[in-house]
């Protein structure tokens, strides 16, 4: 199965559409039961292209905890030039320092031994088999290895520049909330007019 046959399956298994949300206007964040939309800028649809290709890699899931897992395997492993993957995977590294601190403590020590598909080739990475991008891209050894003291070291590092992020991205999307129900309720009342008509 080529990586972009393994994509339909995960957008299909997780709900997101044929496309992925890449072209939605806003995307939500969930804050526990509470949505948090926020825009869905072209920066982040960059990100996540790639970062949604990581979860096919790595097997971490899109619930709460494995997309702690994921940020921190993201960090650790290099987001290369792609600021909001830097920005909203600190963010989500520090959040996961909370929930399951084991798990992303862990995730990250596997990304320092693995590498990202961040500034790859992005149809180059979906015309590999999964086997293929796995063995590119996921050193065996990043799997098994024993965390040394550089990897507590980074991580406390990340984690420090973590907080800050979370915290100004949190001043900076608590604002747009409103602004995102809003929006998601007339889209919805306008879908659900087109479907009775």
């Amino acid at each position: 199965m080529t990586m972009r046959e393994a994509r339909k399956v995960y957008f299909d298994a997780n709900g997101f559409g044929e496309t992925g949300g890449y072209d939605d206007a806003w995307v939500d964040f969930k804050l526990g039961p509470i949505p948090m939309p926020f825009p869905n800028t072209k920066a982040r649809v960059e990100a996540v292209r790639y970062h949604d290709l990581h979860h096919l890699l790595t097997g971490y899931d899109t619930d709460i905890v494995g997309e702690f897992e994921i940020a921190a395997w993201e960090i650790a492993a290099g987001c290369k030039g792609y600021g909001a993957a830097w920005a909203l995977n600190l963010g989500g590294m520090a959040g996961g320092l909370v929930r399951a601190p084991r798990r992303v403590f862990a995730a990250f020590v596997r990304g320092r031994g693995q590498r990202t598909t961040y500034g790859e080739e992005l149809d180059v990475v979906l015309a590999l088999t999964v086997g293929a991008a796995r063995e590119r891209f996921m050193r065996a050894a990043g799997a098994t290895r024993r965390a040394t003291l550089a990897d507590v070291v980074l991580f406390l590092l990340a984690l420090l520049v973590g907080f800050v992020v979370a915290l100004v991205l949190f001043a900076l999307i608590v604002p747009l909330v409103p602004v995102g129900l809003i929006t998601h309720a007339l889209r919805r009342r306008r879908s659900a007019a087109r479907m009775t008509t």
